[in-house]
């Protein structure tokens, strides 16, 4: 009665008591008892005041797994972010001449060096930055672009639609499986603005297919005075982080050096960063899009510029701390230990399988992984745990994936499995595997 003394004078407790009496009514006129209502109020007040955003164990496979937040941080990373936002910072203050200064001539410098770059701006995610550059260069004027690159990208988002916000109009050029540089040629009119290639994130067209090079581009963009703005992406910094296996990313420095005006790539997938939109290429062009209004309404915070500096720093100097690209080139020996290592622990059998990158990068490229293979029955209670472990449904098992799972989250994963059988998850024999040993987990 104490516990729901003090309840009463919560300012919660008005709401949450509404609520378990409404489910209270429910259950009894469907002729059940409601159960222990002061519980039900101790649980409904606790759950308002759970945080919703998680950390989550990821056991799928999938590296850059977008619903479950793309690149974890390094621990550099994290550290800068503490550091920046447990006080005051510089973030739009120049030190030196003790006047206002901007928080896009942070990270320029190293942008800078990583990517032989003129200039640097960062935005809030790669959609932003490719609004920004449309609205900037392009706007009430013409964007040539590849009719096969007219994709849609993650929840919806479409690049045609993208073009139409910014003001830009659309002109397709080629055709879905095949476009050469001459239809770019052909199509170049007084009106045209800017020539635009996209990243085909997930989307891939094999077999009768073409795509023109950048210098190509390149080379009708110089001939017509017009710039050529490619969108990467991904976000490869250096050529060897990227996964070479049937398929690859270009660098940014690469896109440049073939005669890209601007690159924009995103932060947090293969970068290994915060979410963040990163636009590096011509000084006079970069400038423009800094002084564009719509810059200010995209720009992007202090915490991500503070996770993205550090990333950035890491790539210059130990680009194997950063956890996305560590675990891109793990040995499999190395995976398949942890998925032993957590079947023995669990009474579950070990299983080949294929890891992705994920985030719409790479693609076909399939990564040799291991997983933990346990009873279907345990996934439901496993996501909805504490820590959440989210793993892979297949044939009849739960699959645990061993790539994107750390050394360290071994043992989390053991007792949330112990605690979800305790709860009422079955440990019934598993189903016989079956005949083939790779299979794909969803990207």
């Amino acid at each position: 009665m104490d516990e729901l003394a003090r309840a009463a004078g919560d300012p919660l407790a008005i709401d949450a008591a509404r609520a378990v009496i409404g489910r209270a009514r429910e259950e009894i006129l469907a002729g059940r008892d409601p159960g222990d209502l002061a519980a039900g109020l101790r649980e409904e007040l606790a759950s308002v005041r759970a945080p919703r955003l998680r950390r989550v164990l990821n056991a799928t496979g999938v590296i850059l797994h977008t619903n479950l937040g793309r690149a974890p941080l390094a621990g550099e990373a994290l550290a800068h972010v503490v550091e920046v936002a447990g006080g005051y910072s510089n973030l739009e203050l120049d030190l030196v001449a003790g006047a206002r200064g901007s928080r896009q001539d942070l990270l320029a410098p190293v942008l800078r060096r990583l990517t032989c770059a003129e200039a640097a701006l960062v935005v809030n995610n790669n959609a932003a930055g490719i609004l920004l550059a449309l609205a900037a260069l392009a706007e009430g004027r013409e964007v040539l672009v590849s009719r096969g690159e007219l994709i849609e990208i993650g929840d919806g988002f479409r690049i045609p639609e993208v073009l139409a916000r910014s003001g830009a109009r659309l002109v397709e050029v080629g055709t879905t499986n095949r476009t050469r540089a001459a239809d770019y040629e052909r199509a170049v009119s007084g009106e045209t603005a800017l020539l635009l290639r996209v990243h085909q994130s997930n989307f891939r067209v094999v077999g009768f297919s073409e795509r023109p090079r950048v210098e190509e581009l390149a080379e009708i963009a110089r001939r017509h005075g017009l710039p050529l703005v490619d969108d990467l992406g991904s976000g490869v910094l250096q050529p060897g982080n990227s996964v070479l296996l049937g398929d690859s990313e270009p660098t940014a420095r690469e896109s440049l050096a073939a005669g890209a005006d601007l690159v924009c790539f995103s932060g947090d997938k293969l970068l290994g960063g915060p979410q963040a939109g990163i636009i590096v290429g011509r000084g006079d062009l970069v400038e423009l899009l800094r002084r564009h209004p719509l810059q200010r309404a995209l720009r992007v915070d202090k915490l991500s510029l503070a996770a993205l500096e550090a990333t950035l720093l890491l790539h210059l100097d130990a680009p194997e701390r950063i956890p996305v690209l560590h675990a891109l080139a793990q040995d499999a020996s190395a995976v398949r230990k942890r998925a032993e290592r957590l079947a023995a622990a669990t009474d579950g059998t070990v299983e080949e399988t294929v890891g992705r990158v994920g985030g719409g990068a790479l693609p076909l490229a399939e990564l040799p992984s291991f997983a933990c293979a346990l009873e279907e029955s345990l996934a439901a209670s496993l996501r909805q745990g504490d820590p959440p472990v989210l793993g892979v449904v297949r044939d009849g098992r739960l699959l645990l994936d061993c790539l994107t799972l750390t050394d360290g989250e071994i043992e989390p994963v053991v007792a949330a499995v112990t605690t979800a059988r305790a709860e009422g998850g079955s440990s019934a024999p598993l189903p016989a595997p079956p005949s083939r040993r790779r299979s794909r987990p969803p990207r």
